[in-house]
């Protein structure tokens, strides 16, 4: 690793089955069977799967049907987003009591810096379990950590000893934990990159770090200067307790497709109300304004405008969307529906959203 660069105590916590598992927790009939959070068994998508349903192969962004096929028993269960939200916040505010160097991926999932805490705690692992005790008592979940030197160490990490469980990874066992771990289980390593790379001969990390840097950048282009850091520890980014919103978005998938412009326009109305409420919540506004279109066989089109001034009132939102409808025929039926908003006054503006001896 590079000594030129301070090394860090980072904690990736990701709770387990999130949606699923608060779903789960509200409802004591669904616990202990195989739940999935949106979708049904005729269309529709999966939001998450509890672990009773992950046994069966149920997994997040499968398709309803194909879901109810690998488990029959499978109970569907509507989103609540609002109450997801809820309850990260509850994690959040246990975070907080560690440090304020906390950074939310998600609604289950954040990172956090204890190279400095309030605890003044030396051990990022104990700072781990307790924290993952709290959530436990204080709000009846079950999360899982990773403790290492970076984001990147730490991300992979919390995957180890899934679920309920934490795995730390000394700075003096990084290279060889790396070096054993299989490609398909880096962070940033996708299904189709996984493919490649088996085609490349690179099946662990100790393949990967056999590779040249030319020879990666040649067949990842940017991403190979990416794989060739990790594999050797290196990975600088900061924890960024204060991360800047560049896009806000509603959509929403219809029990049945639709046909006519007709009918779009009336469900894009609502959703630009939906979207309204959010960019309102936060004093959000933006100029570029997008349609998101999914047809009925999988495919999806997009279509943009950029206004001269800010926007974040429903009804310009609407006109703006009806116009990119209108744009062009359909050239199918549509499943999905989605606007979405970009070049924020968050680009100028912050949003709150969000070698040394370490005992780990």
């Amino acid at each position: 690793m590079q000594e030129s660069h301070p090394v860090r105590k980072i904690i990736h916590v990701d709770m387990d089955a999130f949606y699923a598992s608060v779903e789960q927790m509200d409802n004591p009939a669904l616990q202990g069977k195989p739940v999935a959070v949106g979708g049904n068994e005729i269309r529709g998508v999966v939001a998450a799967a509890s672990y009773e349903a992950r046994k069966f192969g149920v997994r997040s962004a499968l398709s309803g049907a194909l879901a109810k096929k690998y488990c029959p028993d499978l109970i569907f269960v509507k989103p609540r987003f609002d109450r997801y939200k809820e309850i990260s916040n509850k994690i959040r505010k246990i975070f907080h009591d560690y440090t304020d160097m906390v950074e939310p991926l998600s609604l289950d999932e954040a990172y956090l810096d204890v190279t400095l805490n309030k605890k003044g705690n030396p051990s990022a692992s104990l700072i781990a379990q307790e924290i993952r005790l709290r959530i436990f008592n204080e709000v009846g979940l079950t999360a899982s950590a990773g403790i290492s030197v970076n984001k990147f160490i730490a991300k992979v990490a919390s995957d180890i000893n899934k679920p309920n469980g934490q795995k730390t990874i000394a700075p003096s066992a990084i290279l060889v934990f790396l070096e054993e771990l299989p490609i398909r289980k880096f962070y940033g390593v996708g299904k189709v990159t996984t493919e490649k790379m088996y085609q490349l001969g690179i099946f662990t990390g100790l393949d990967l770090k056999n590779k040249s840097a030319e020879f990666l950048e040649k067949h990842f282009g940017k991403s190979g200067h990416f794989y060739y850091n990790v594999v050797r520890g290196i990975h600088n980014s900061e924890v960024k307790s204060d991360r800047i919103t560049k896009s806000v978005a509603a959509e929403h998938t219809f029990d049945e497709n639709l046909t006519s412009e007709i009918f779009m326009v009336e469900r894009l109305l609502i959703i630009a109300e939906q979207l309204e409420k959010r960019l309102k919540k936060y004093n959000i506004a933006g100029k570029t304004v997008t349609l998101k279109i999914k047809y009925s066989d999988f495919t999806q089109q997009a279509r943009s405008k950029t206004l001269p001034y800010f926007i974040s009132d429903k009804a310009l939102l609407f006109e703006t969307t009806k116009e990119l409808l209108y744009q062009e025929r359909m050239k199918n039926s549509v499943r999905l529906l989605g606007i979405s908003l970009n070049n924020l006054n968050t680009e100028t503006k912050k949003m709150v959203a969000v070698q040394l001896k370490f005992d780990f």
